[in-house]
C-alpha cells in the first residue's frame, strides 16, 4: 500500500487533543483541500463555520449531548448544507431558483459530505486529527439559531481537530465482502459473515473499554434502528426550506 492508503486505513475517531493550537497556514491548507472534493453540478453547496466563541461553543456542546470535546477542542468546525449561495447566484443571473426539492437537497447534504471527508484526510496527513460529531441534529433549530443560519442552509455535522492526545485502536470494518457486490445486490453468505464479524467487534469493545462494553455490531444496529431516529429533522428541514418536492 502507498502511503495515502495507510493514512485512510488508520483513520480512527480522536476525541482527547493537547492544547497545541493548529497552525493558521495548516488550518487554511486543510479547509482549502476540502473545497477540492467533487461537487454534484458545480454547485459546492456547502458553507463551514469555524466557531471560535467560547459561549456558543459551550451551547452547543450542550445541544450536542453534552459532549465536552466541542468545547476542549483546538477547533470545532460546523459543516452545513447550503443552497442559500447559488439562491443569490441565480438572483444575480436575473432568474428564479426552484426552491425545496429533494434532489437539490441530497446534492448539497452529499457535497458537505464529501468536503468534510476530505477535510479529515488532509488534517489526518497533517498529523491533526479529529471526531464527527452528529449531535447537533438532536436539536438542529437552536443550533441554527446561535449560528444565523438562513433558510436553505442546514447544520448537517460538526468536527472537533485537534493534535491527538490518545492513540486508540482500530475499529473493525464489516468483511469485504458484504459491502462490495458484483453485478447486483445479493446478501449470499453474508449471515455467517456478519456473525464472524459480530465476534471482532465484541472483542475491540471488551479491548478498548476494558469490559466496560461488551456488544456485537449486529446488537448495536438493533439498539439505534429499533428507536425513532431525530423525528423533528422532517419538520425542521421544511422550515429552512428543504421540502423534499
Amino acid at each position: 500500500m502507498n502511503e495515502t492508503i495507510r493514512l485512510i486505513h488508520n483513520h480512527r475517531s480522536i476525541r482527547k487533543y493537547t492544547e497545541k493550537p493548529i497552525e493558521e497556514d495548516k488550518f487554511k491548507a486543510i479547509i482549502e483541500a476540502g473545497q477540492m472534493a467533487s461537487s454534484s453540478s458545480f454547485i459546492q453547496g456547502y458553507t463551514v463555520i469555524r466557531v471560535k466563541n467560547k459561549e456558543n461553543r459551550k451551547k452547543i456542546a450542550k445541544l450536542a449531548g453534552d459532549q465536552p470535546y466541542i468545547e476542549e477542542a483546538p477547533e470545532f468546525l460546523m459543516f452545513c448544507a447550503d443552497l442559500n449561495r447559488v439562491k443569490f447566484a441565480c438572483e444575480m443571473q436575473g432568474v428564479e431558483m426552484k426552491e425545496g426539492y429533494t434532489e437539490s437537497f441530497i446534492i448539497a447534504t452529499v457535497d458537505t459530505a464529501l468536503m468534510a471527508q476530505n477535510v479529515i484526510l488532509a488534517a489526518e496527513s497533517l498529523g491533526i486529527t479529529g471526531v464527527y460529531i452528529g449531535g447537533e441534529r438532536n436539536n438542529p433549530k437552536e443550533i441554527s439559531e446561535i449560528l444565523e443560519l438562513p433558510k436553505n442552509v442546514y447544520p448537517v455535522f460538526g468536527m472537533c481537530l485537534g493534535y491527538p492526545r490518545q492513540d486508540p485502536i482500530l475499529r473493525p470494518r464489516l468483511p469485504y465482502d458484504v459491502v462490495l457486490k458484483e453485478d447486483r445486490y445479493s446478501i449470499d453468505g453474508d449471515i455467517e459473515k456478519i456473525q464472524e464479524y459480530d465476534e471482532k467487534v465484541r472483542k475491540y469493545y471488551i479491548e478498548r473499554t476494558k469490559g466496560k462494553i461488551n456488544k456485537t455490531w449486529t446488537e448495536q444496529m438493533a439498539q439505534t434502528m429499533n428507536k425513532e431516529l431525530r423525528p423533528h429533522m422532517r419538520k425542521f428541514l421544511k422550515e429552512q426550506g428543504f421540502e423534499m418536492k
